[in-house]
């Protein structure tokens, strides 16, 4: 069955002309039946020069033809196979006809008795090489201009696509850029969030630098062998990736150092590394590169491939791995009973910050006091879990235990912005270090009570005979967000001019339901902003800072 897929279309292509450049038939008794011919096989045959995508359907196997210039009595030939997914296998078979046949077959002389005795030459055909797996694989020959060659594909996994190139000009460079004698990567340096990598220039980088780059492929999965073959299993997963961001690479869409990710979402160039399953970087025709933004105790794989701007074509280094350092233990910080501490947390570097006490009474309570940012808290007792949770404003957690439990806090910023927050571990809960809260920190203005030069707030307050300051700010309409992002929950009046003190009063009331007071701020300029502050003191002379407010007067009145 094998030899009448060989021979069946063997004689009509003979009939075509096969070679590297198919010319027409000009008889006028055989040009009809001729092209007709051509229009059906032309398919079939495998362009010289040309890099050719070939889809592969699983278990049918494919095939393409050549043949060289009639006027060529050897000439050597490279074909390169490319699989853009799974393992496939691939053959070249080659006919070894006569010449005058050959030249019959192209005059469309030949009789069906020549025919029929040229199908039936089995043993004039052979298999000159054959391969089995997913690696891009080259091979090199010598043909004979009386010689016809077959080449075939198949699939066993699953339907697939492959990318082959055939070239019988070895004088005017490659498609391919050219791989160093030894095309290894080499790791050089680990660290906890960076790998640093170099490999031995390309020959092609050193002969056409401006038309080469080095473009360096990162994943926690594995090596590929080809570019092609990385964008079939990004897409394989589900990610979007538009045609014009394909992985072959174009000059227009990627300039040195830009990077190419590929997240969960959409793949988009951007000028800095980021999260994402893959990174791509170019970075011209530098052959060292550290890869920044690195998890710590994470296995990468780094594929280098050398890319031809002008054709899209690249070669593949032989691809390497690395673990990054397991990330350093944080130093533990020593709490102390009675003593509150203010952490500063970078979103950016730091990513935990741990404080140690050790319990020397059964009942212990933790305050922590948010003064910036976003903070997560999380408490654990001897090595178990306690609480874990984001704290805004005031937080209390009492904990019951035995003397001597050793109680370790996490803290960690929730965003890249720089967050602090105070904190106390004490066994006094008698005697608390800040005041009773009111119900809502919230101070509201009454817009028909607001003048040209007057504004009136409210606020509430509590049972508790406490201490209340009022200062102003004046601001401009661009301060209003940096104002309100930066302002420090934590700090006192203290650190505040003494022109913005506008007063200060003692307030409680023991109905909560009456417990509001209110105060009318005079002596204001018509159509300004200003920024209003209220701090309640308690019993221990530690503030807390009511959420600022923004008023602007009235222009007209």
């Amino acid at each position: 069955m094998f030899w009448f897929w060989f021979y069946q279309p063997l004689h009509l292509l003979m009939v075509a002309c096969l070679c590297h450049s198919i010319k027409a038939p000009t008889t006028s008794s055989h040009q009809s039946f001729n092209t007709n011919l051509f229009n059906f096989y032309h398919s079939l045959i495998l362009a010289d020069g040309k890099e050719t995508t070939v889809h592969l359907l699983k278990d049918i196997p494919k095939r393409y033809y050549f043949a060289l210039e009639e006027d060529r009595a050897l000439a050597p030939f490279t074909i390169t196979v490319t699989p853009c997914d799974v393992p496939i296998e691939w053959s070249i078979l080659v006919h070894k006809a006569s010449a005058s046949f050959l030249g019959k077959a192209e005059r469309g002389d030949h009789g069906s008795q020549e025919v029929s005795m040229f199908q039936k030459a089995p043993s004039m055909v052979s298999t000159i090489f054959n391969y089995k797996g997913n690696s891009v694989e080259t091979y090199m020959g010598m043909s004979s201009h009386s010689a016809l060659y077959m080449l075939e594909f198949l699939s066993t996994e699953r339907d697939t696509h492959i990318t082959v190139y055939l070239t019988t000009d070895t004088t005017s460079g490659h498609l391919y850029p050219e791989l160093p004698i030894d095309p290894r990567i080499d790791v050089i340096g680990i660290g906890h969030t960076t790998v640093t990598l170099t490999w031995k220039h390309s020959p092609s980088v050193l002969q056409h630098r401006d038309n080469i780059q080095y473009c360096l492929l990162v994943n926690e999965k594995h090596n590929y062998k080809s570019l092609c073959a990385a964008e079939t299993a990004i897409r394989s997963s589900g990610m979007k990736v538009p045609p014009t961001l394909a992985l072959s690479l174009s000059p227009y869409l990627l300039e040195p150092q830009q990077v190419m990710i590929l997240s969960k979402s959409e793949l988009s160039i951007i000028n800095k590394v980021s999260s994402g399953e893959v990174r791509q970087v170019c970075m011209g025709t530098k052959n060292t590169y550290t890869v920044p933004n690195l998890s710590p105790s994470t296995q990468y794989y780094f594929d280098v491939f050398v890319v031809n701007l002008l054709t899209n074509a690249s070669a593949a280094y032989t691809g390497t791995f690395a673990r990054t350092l397991e990330e350093p233990e944080p130093k533990v910080r020593e709490l102390k009973d009675g003593k509150m501490i203010q952490v500063v947390l970078d979103g950016k570097k730091q990513k935990f910050y741990s404080l140690q006490y050790q319990a020397r009474h059964k009942k212990i309570q933790f305050t922590f006091q948010l003064c910036r940012g976003q903070v997560r808290v999380h408490i654990s007792k001897n090595g178990k879990a306690v609480t874990s949770e984001n704290i805004s404003g005031l937080r209390y957690f009492s904990l019951k235990g035995k003397l001597l439990d050793t109680y370790l806090v996490q803290l960690s910023s929730t965003e890249e912005s720089n967050s602090s927050v105070k904190v106390q571990v004490s066994t006094h809960f008698h005697k608390p270090l800040f005041p009773l809260l009111p119900e809502s920190l919230k101070i509201k203005s009454f817009s028909k009570l607001r003048t040209c030069n007057s504004v009136t707030i409210a606020w509430l307050g509590t049972q508790e005979k406490s201490k209340y300051c009022v200062y102003k700010k004046r601001i401009e309409e661009h301060q209003v967000w940096t104002e309100l992002q930066s302002a420090d929950r934590c700090s006192g009046p203290e650190s505040r001019p003494k022109s913005e003190k506008v007063l200060c009063k003692y307030f409680y009331e023991i109905n909560l339901q009456r417990a509001v007071t209110t105060e009318t701020i005079k002596g204001l300029d018509a159509g300004t902003l200003y920024l209003f502050d209220v701090y309640l003191f308690g019993p221990s002379g530690i503030p807390i800072r009511y959420h600022s407010k923004i008023v602007k007067t009235r222009k007209k009145c």
